[in-house]
C-alpha cells in the first residue's frame, strides 16, 4: 500500500473545508442541538443518541449510517469474535423483513447496505438517493433493533466467517499486523482479532449474540451520522421516530471516553519461520499516541517523513524520504510502510517491511532504526515541510464522497467526542516544527520498548536484544 492516503486509513482525524454553520432549531425531544464544527451539526436524543450531520446543497445522494463505540475491543476472551459475527447477521432478516425481503428492498431503491467490524467499532451504513433518506434510516433501526438471529442463518454465517478467516490466513499482511497487537497487547482486548479464533467462531450462538447487543448497542454510545442530501432537523426527527426505543447505559460515558484500562504495552515479539516463503514480512512499533493525544500531529509527520516505498513505483532515488533513498539504492527492500494507528487511550506506530533480499535483513533494519535515531537529533525543516504538505493533501484527499464524510463525523465523535474541522487540523500541522518532531521521536522512540513480529525467510533478523539496542545506539 504505497499510497500515503492508504496508510493513514485507521489513523488521521479527517476533514474537508465547509460552509459556515447554520443553527439548528430547538427540538421539544432532544437534551440540547447545538453546532459542533463549521458545517457540521448535532443534536442528543433524552435516550442519548447523537446526530450528527453535514449537509451538502447540491447533492443528489446521502450517506446514513450508525457508529457504535463497541467493537472486538468490548468483547472477552471467551466471547472474542462475536461483534463480528453479529455484523454478518445483520442482513440476514429481522422480525419484520425476511433476508430476501431486505435485499430487494435494498435494490428497489437503488441503495448500497454495507457493515464491518474495527477493534473499537461496530458501523452500519447505506447511500441512497436523498428522497430515501427516510426510507434507509427505518432499514437501518429495523436492523439495528429488531435482527431475527435465526439459528439456521447464524449457522449458515458460520461457516462464511471460517471462510473468510482462513481468507485472512492468506493475507500476510492482516497476519503480521494481528500478531503485532497480540504480541504489543498481550492477553488484552485490544491484543485479540476481530474475527475470532476458530473455536469461538464455532461455539458463538444466539445468546452469545443478545448479549453482546444488550451490553453494548446502547443509545449513549451510538451516533447517527448523515452526509450529503440529508436535512439536520428531518434526520433528528427520523432518528427520534426509529431509535427512541433504544435505552442508554447505566453507567453512561460521553462519547469518547475510554471504556477500559489503558492496555499496558508489552515489548516483546513473536517470530513465525517459514522458510517456504519467498518474503519476510517485518513489522517493528512502538506505543503510539491515542486519537486525543497532544502528540497526535506530531506522530503523524514523524511518520510522514519516514515516508513509504515500493520498489515498483520505480522513484526511490527521487523521493524525499531518505530512507526510501537508501533502501532503494542498496535493493534492501521490496517495500516499506511506515504507520501511525490510533486508538482511544493508545496506538502503535513503526514500520511494516516486506523483502527477498533475505542477506540484508540486518542491513535493512539498521537503517530503519538509524533513520528514526535521527528523528529524535537532526531532522530537518526542509524534511518536515515535505511531511506537512503531505499529510495535509491526504487528509482532504481521503474525504472523497458523502460515505468518507459519514465515516469522518462518525469516527471521531466516537472516539474522540469531538469533530475536528479542516481549518483547525491545517492549524495544527502547519504549526509542528522540526523541534516538534524531535521532541515526539525522544519522548515514544528513543530507547524504548518495541514489539516486533516477524513472518516468513527471516533467519536474518537480528535478535530481539540487538533490535532494542539499537533504540539508543548505532553501533552493533
Amino acid at each position: 500500500m504505497p499510497a500515503l492516503a492508504s496508510v493513514f486509513r485507521s489513523a488521521i482525524a479527517r476533514s474537508v473545508l465547509r460552509k459556515a454553520p447554520r443553527v439548528v432549531a430547538p427540538c421539544a425531544f432532544a437534551r440540547f442541538s447545538t453546532s459542533l464544527s463549521r458545517g457540521t451539526q448535532f443534536t442528543t436524543l433524552k435516550n442519548g443518541l447523537t446526530v450528527a450531520t453535514e449537509s451538502s446543497p447540491y447533492a443528489q445522494t446521502a450517506t446514513v449510517g450508525v457508529w457504535i463505540d463497541a467493537g472486538s475491543r468490548a468483547e472477552t476472551e471467551a466471547n472474542n469474535g462475536t461483534a463480528h459475527f453479529l455484523e454478518h447477521l445483520a442482513f440476514k432478516g429481522t422480525n419484520k423483513r425476511s433476508q430476501s425481503d431486505l435485499e430487494q428492498e435494498i435494490e428497489n431503491l437503488g441503495a448500497h447496505l454495507n457493515a464491518y467490524t474495527s477493534r473499537e467499532n461496530t458501523v452500519y451504513y447505506a447511500k441512497a438517493f436523498k428522497d430515501d433518506v427516510p426510507k434507509t434510516v427505518e432499514i437501518l433501526a429495523d436492523i439495528l433493533q429488531d435482527s431475527k438471529l435465526a439459528p439456521a442463518a447464524i449457522d449458515r454465517e458460520r461457516d462464511v466467517i471460517l471462510r473468510e478467516a482462513e481468507e485472512v490466513e492468506k493475507q500476510y499482511e492482516e497476519v503480521v499486523f494481528d500478531h503485532l497487537h497480540a504480541v504489543a497487547f498481550q492477553g488484552q482486548s485490544l491484543g485479540r482479532t476481530i474475527l475470532g479464533p476458530k473455536e469461538n467462531i464455532l461455539m458463538i450462538g444466539r445468546k452469545d449474540l443478545t448479549d453482546y447487543i444488550s451490553t453494548n448497542y446502547k443509545a449513549d454510545r451510538m451516533v447517527l451520522v448523515g452526509a450529503g442530501a440529508v436535512d439536520h432537523d428531518a434526520l433528528v426527527s427520523l432518528a427520534d421516530k426509529h431509535f427512541s426505543g433504544l435505552t442508554g447505559s447505566p453507567d453512561a460515558l460521553s462519547l469518547g471516553t475510554p471504556r477500559s484500562e489503558k492496555p499496558q504495552f508489552v515489548g516483546s515479539e513473536v517470530r513465525i519461520r517459514d522458510d517456504a516463503l519467498p518474503f519476510a514480512h517485518i513489522a517493528i512499533a512502538f506505543e503510539g499516541v491515542s486519537w486525543s493525544d497532544p502528540d497526535y500531529y506530531p506522530a503523524l509527520v514523524a511518520q510522514a517523513v519516514v515516508g513509504n516505498w515500493d520498489r515498483t513505483m520505480g522513484n526511490g532515488s527521487f523521493l524525499g524520504s531518505k530512507l526510501s533513498y537508501v533502501v532503494g539504492e542498496n535493493h534492501l527492500a521490496n517495500s516499506f510502510m511506515s504507520f501511525s494507528t490510533s486508538y482511544s487511550d493508545t496506538g502503535l506506530w513503526g514500520i511494516y517491511l516486506i523483502t527477498q533480499n533475505l542477506t540484508g535483513i540486518d542491513d535493512l533494519t539498521y537503517y530503519v532504526f538509524r533513520e528514526w535515531r535521527r528523528l529524535s537529533t537532526s531532522v530537518t525543516e526542509a524534511e518536515v515541510e515535505r511531511a506537512k504538505a503531505q499529510l495535509k493533501a491526504s487528509l482532504l484527499l481521503s474525504l472523497d464522497g458523502t460515505t468518507a464524510v459519514a465515516e469522518d463525523i462518525g469516527r471521531q465523535l466516537v472516539t474522540t467526542g469531538h469533530r475536528t474541522t479542516a481549518e483547525e487540523i491545517e492549524k495544527r500541522v502547519d504549526s509542528i516544527t522540526a523541534k516538534d518532531v524531535q521532541k515526539f521521536a525522544q519522548k515514544f522512540l528513543w530507547d524504548k520498548d518495541i514489539a516486533v513480529c516477524a513472518l516468513g525467510s527471516i533467519e536474518g533478523l537480528l535478535d530481539y536484544n540487538r533490535l532494542r539496542n539499537l533504540t539508543a545506539s548505532l553501533r552493533w
